[in-house]
């Protein structure tokens, strides 16, 4: 097991799957396209890439043809749902607050789904064709995203299904969190989406099953609470949740949540999961260093 470590000095903050996205819209599910700013496809343009498929939109007669199928299997799927949740001790679908069925960005996500939005020379065009799925299949071979207070780096290893703490990390790609401007949720369909943007301009479509670590450490400043401004209660809290995790768990990460409680989180690099990542180790302690139990959370408390 190689698992990629940040500098003498560098924080080690986050680390989450990452892939271009995929189009979820019927006309162009299953596929993503590489862009200029004019919309032209650049993936011949892209050094050292391989060859990749080529995709074509679907019509708008196919579209509504699909529609249709997808729409009498849903209508029959919810009769027996209806079926079901009527019956004494039935339990209904499951329900999730993340993604959308309504697309704010019609021209990037129904009628085109580009993932790298890059002129000639920019940051985007510099990503390693690992991330795609259609180069790089997941069954195959995993891409992650690894967040430090430094930088922004993209590792891959080949994956080998059912050993999931197997990492033999090689660097494909890294870049200052200086070179980023800012980073969106994407939420229609799935909700795994991101945009990221640089500084340049470009701009890539990623997509992770942890997302929300992922982004939030991209997106909130990397300032966290030293230990000694802490108070003596806080810093025992703090330092004794670190003691109880993994041998090499790194110092705990602690930030005031808008609530006032205290949000202490641990990174240990011998837990990374290959299809997860690092899913952190945290807690919550009040202003006194008292941890609190779950039912005591309040809602900023709560890690998405």
């Amino acid at each position: 097991m190689s698992v990629w470590l940040p500098e003498s000095g560098e924080t080690l903050i986050a680390r989450a799957p990452l892939a271009f996205a995929t189009g979820e819209a019927t006309q162009v599910k299953g596929m993503r396209w590489f862009r200029d700013t004019e919309r032209n496809d650049i993936q011949n343009e892209l050094g050292g890439w391989p060859e990749g498929p080529v995709y074509t939109a679907r019509s708008a007669g196919d579209t509504a043809a699909r529609n249709t199928v997808k729409g009498a299997a849903m209508a029959v799927g919810m009769a027996v749902m209806g079926l079901l949740s009527s019956q004494p001790g039935s339990v209904g679908p499951g329900r999730s607050d993340k993604g959308s069925s309504t697309s704010h960005d019609r021209a990037d996500e129904v009628e085109d789904f580009p993932v790298m939005w890059a002129a000639p020379g920019t940051m985007a065009r510099t990503l390693p064709w690992q991330l795609d799925p259609a180069r790089s299949p997941l069954d195959q071979y995993r891409t992650h995203a690894v967040i430090t207070d430094r930088r922004l780096v993209i590792v891959g290893f080949p994956y080998i299904k059912g050993d999931e703490k197997r990492i033999d990390d090689e660097l494909l790609w890294e870049t200052p969190r200086s070179a980023i401007t800012r980073v969106e949720l994407r939420d229609f369909k799935i909700g795994n989406d991101a945009k990221i943007v640089f500084t340049d301009g470009s701009w890539c479509r990623v997509s992770s099953i942890n997302r929300e670590r992922l982004t939030r450490y991209l997106i909130e400043p990397p300032e966290f609470i030293p230990l000694a401004s802490l108070t003596q209660a806080q810093r025992s809290t703090a330092e004794g949740f670190a003691a109880t995790q993994a041998p090499d768990a790194q110092p705990p990460l602690v930030k005031q949540n808008p609530c006032g409680c205290f949000r202490i989180e641990v990174v240990a690099p011998s837990t990374v999961h290959a299809s997860f990542g690092h899913s952190g180790l945290n807690t919550v302690m009040d202003a006194n260093g008292t941890e609190l139990r779950l039912t005591e959370y309040h809602r900023e408390d709560f890690l998405t």
